[in-house]
């Protein structure tokens, strides 16, 4: 079995540490002529209407938001990535089930994505996309904790 690797799906969230994956990845792809996708994905708010409803998610994820998450990524990858094809995506939900559907979807490779260390009472509260990915994910998943050997994000 040939090991092919042409389609690199990077979760960023805008953090240093998936700023250094990203810079990690980049690295990766050119060493596999790979394809970079980038995915961000936008959190929707819930509120508590009232009782008689239920929870309302208000669409906070108007077009104005996607646009400038959308120009966010871009001039992310312009600034990190060089001579390699990259398709930013900008999707709305869970994290972890956009980015697995997402892989499902573009057929991905490979899932490089960082993970922010969390431990006790703090992993316990916020769970760990990271982790809910690996869990999930369709193909491989390459965790990048920080830090990264020899990858420093200087923003």
């Amino acid at each position: 079995m040939e090991l092919r690797i042409s389609k690199i799906l990077v979760p960023i969230d805008f953090s240093d540490y998936s700023k250094n994956a990203l810079k990690y990845a980049a690295k990766f792809a050119a060493t596999f002529n790979a394809k970079l996708y980038l995915i961000y994905v936008i959190e929707p708010v819930i509120y508590p209407a009232d009782f008689s409803m239920g929870q309302v998610a208000l669409p906070a994820v108007d077009v104005d938001m996607n646009t400038r998450a959308k120009e966010e990524l871009e001039q992310l990858a312009k600034r990190e990535i060089t001579g390699l094809e990259v398709v930013s995506i900008i999707k709305t939900g869970k994290p972890f089930v956009e980015i697995v559907e997402t892989a499902m979807e573009e057929d991905i490779d490979l899932i490089l994505i960082a993970t922010h260390g969390h431990t006790g009472i703090e992993h316990v509260l916020f769970g760990s996309t990271a982790e809910k990915v690996v869990r999930k994910a369709p193909c491989p998943v390459l965790t990048i904790r920080e830090p990264v050997k020899g990858y420093k994000y200087k923003g």
